[in-house]
């Protein structure tokens, strides 16, 4: 098949993909900006003024960049969990199958749709967070490279998540109740620097710790890790999760009966 048809036929997908979600604004992009406006209300705003600074920075800014990890990666996995999920449910994803596509270019299909979601959801987070405080973008370019790796990485779980799951339920257990305390446990409202010595040490057994930081680091300029290492260790978990993709979409896992 020619690289132009290829092109294409990954295209059209991520066309479809994206037009799913855009065309439904106020199911996809309304929740995080209400949600995130209450979070920067209250912890931002109530809190904040009571806390003062934490490294350097005011609260507020401080935990921004959590927020935005956590909006990042709950749309980027919901979305390609629940693309993939209902496609199997209502079976139309067989069209996608039977499609003469490479197994390659479905999971980037809904792989980049879904990063896509997640970095649009980001930036309204960082756009309600202006109205609230000044964010000074310190280190534009792992900025970027973080919400995009960590994009990827987590659109390749929903890609997962979306092949095993049996039931609707089983997509909220794993956003609700696996995702979302991974964040709240990996220092968005608190820096490493207050946690005992032996919590701190347990606090880096969670992989989102080295995300917040990264993309703190991007934002702000503060991180307590060593935002390559963390971009490296990322980078190599995205590739490794594709490929587990790339195999599972070529043997037909939840795919075929």
């Amino acid at each position: 098949m020619s690289t132009n048809r290829q092109f294409i036929q990954l295209k059209s997908l991520v066309k479809r993909e994206i037009l799913r979600y855009v065309r439904r604004p106020y199911n996809t992009f309304l929740p995080p900006i209400i949600t995130n406006s209450l979070y920067f209300s209250v912890f931002g705003v109530i809190l904040g003024s009571r806390i003062g600074e934490i490294a350097g920075v005011s609260y507020l800014q401080f935990v921004l960049p959590g927020l935005v990890v956590l909006g990042s990666i709950s749309d980027a996995f919901e979305n390609a969990s629940f693309s993939i999920f209902h496609g199997r449910w209502n079976e139309y994803i067989n069209e996608v199958t039977t499609s003469p596509m490479s197994y390659q270019n479905m999971v980037l299909a809904y792989t980049i749709s879904s990063t896509l979601r997640g970095f649009i959801t980001a930036s309204l987070i960082v756009g309600v967070g202006l109205i609230f405080t000044s964010i000074p973008v310190s280190n534009p370019f792992y900025l970027v490279a973080f919400l995009l790796v960590i994009g990827v990485l987590f659109s390749g779980f929903g890609v997962i998540g979306g092949l095993w799951a049996d039931d609707f339920d089983y997509l909220t257990v794993m956003n609700q109740f696996i995702l979302r305390p991974l964040v709240f446990f990996g220092a968005v409202f608190y820096s490493l620097e207050i946690l005992p010595p032996l919590w701190r040490q347990v606090s880096l057994l969670n992989p989102m710790v080295y995300m917040v930081n990264g993309v703190r680091f991007g934002m702000i300029g503060v991180t307590e890790i060593n935002p390559n290492v963390s971009l490296i260790v990322l980078s190599v978990a995205a590739v490794v999760v594709m490929f587990v993709n790339f195999l599972l979409f070529k043997r037909g896992y939840g795919l075929v009966e």
